[in-house]
């Protein structure tokens, strides 16, 4: 008895050495450190409308696609819609474009609260545009029958549906690196896209499989930048 105690102890022991030592092979991470802040050693940076420009259907004005009231962002856009520019060979959108803070190196940050009702599916809902060819983007996260996936998979959130939800997205550019954070929690740090100039965007961009009405809500949107080391 005493025997197979003492080898089920050396088995157990032993596999966790094997976890400790191949983890990162996997793409995965031991640590021993607490939960660090996604926007620890950030700085805020000014946003208001000079920063920023709604990109919506060119037929239509801003305010049927687009609207800012009570500190709340409300895009909405038709699967039927025209695209954003008549030269434009993209399906419908109204985003927040970020203008103000495109950018081609260093830890750069996107933070703020979003909202998805229900029913509103295959849409893009924030990207991270730039990327180098063949891609556009370098980061998008979509709503897909109430999930919210990185690109088509994995998925982050099972139900992301009629909740406000806390969106952090870091980008450092020199490492290639992104990581999402929902609700202060790490889903998925994924590979850069390369690119030379980067800006984020958040509202509805339809995608395959589109519904054919699609809305996201915005509240206290920020930029930040990393600093030093």
């Amino acid at each position: 008895m005493a025997y197979s105690f003492h080898r089920l102890a050396f088995f157990c022991f032993s596999f966790l050495l094997f976890l400790l030592i191949n983890l990162p092979q996997f793409g995965l991470a031991w640590s021993w450190e607490p939960d660090v802040p996604p926007t620890q050693g950030f700085v805020s940076l000014p946003l208001n409308r000079s920063y920023y420009h709604i990109q919506k259907p060119y037929d239509v004005p801003e305010d049927q696609r687009y609207c800012f009231i009570h500190g709340v962002h409300k895009c909405w856009v038709y699967s039927t819609d025209k695209p954003h520019t008549t030269t434009s060979q993209t399906l419908p959108r109204t985003e927040i474009a970020i203008q103000g803070y495109n950018y081609s190196s260093g830890v750069w940050e996107f933070e703020a609260y979003g909202y998805v009702p229900s029913g509103t599916s295959g849409v893009c809902i924030m990207q991270v545009f730039g990327a180098s060819s063949p891609h556009a983007t370098t980061l998008m996260l979509r709503v897909y029958n109430g999930s919210l996936t990185y690109y088509t998979a994995p998925v982050l959130v099972p139900n992301i549906y009629d909740k406000w939800f806390k969106l952090n997205v870091v980008h450092d550019v020199d490492a290639a690196k992104v990581r999402v954070y929902i609700d202060g929690c790490l889903k998925i740090e994924a590979d850069g896209r390369g690119g030379t100039s980067h800006a984020f965007k958040c509202g509805v961009y339809a995608q395959k499989n589109d519904s054919f009405y699609m809305e996201s809500r915005w509240k206290d949107i920020k930029v930040l930048r990393k600093w030093g080391p």
